[in-house]
């Protein structure tokens, strides 16, 4: 992950838990496989841009403290999915050492919106 990209992971992650119980993440770039993981194809944003619903990951998930969360972006834009940004070309994991619930904006969901409860 970019700097860029790390820093703006970060401030959206400290103003989503700002006032709220939200899962404390850490990047997990170095692990092993990913609980979950998901990929934005390339052209992607080309298609949200033609108003075609992208079918990419769900607008709810469900995670456990522990586990691991990763996105790949393959398009030529950065995106938003909840509380997360992955930029153009970046892979993004994080593992989630709490619980807590984040709802955000999704520029790949048809809903426009993320769900992500992490429990124990």
């Amino acid at each position: 992950m970019s700097r860029f990209s790390a820093v703006v992971a970060l401030v959206i992650l400290l103003s989503a838990a700002c006032g709220s119980s939200g899962p404390l993440v850490v990047d997990a770039s170095s692990d092993g496989a990913a609980d979950y993981s998901f990929t934005i194809p390339p052209g992607s944003g080309e298609a949200i841009d033609r108003g075609e619903p992208l079918d990419i990951l769900p607008g709810e998930l469900e995670a456990r403290v522990g586990e691991v969360f990763e996105l790949v972006n393959l398009d030529d834009r950065g995106h938003l999915v909840g509380p997360f940004f992955v930029g153009e070309g970046e892979i993004m994991r994080q593992r989630f050492n709490s619980p807590g619930e984040f709802v955000g904006a999704c520029s790949v969901h048809p809903s426009g919106e993320f769900v992500l409860t992490v429990v124990e």
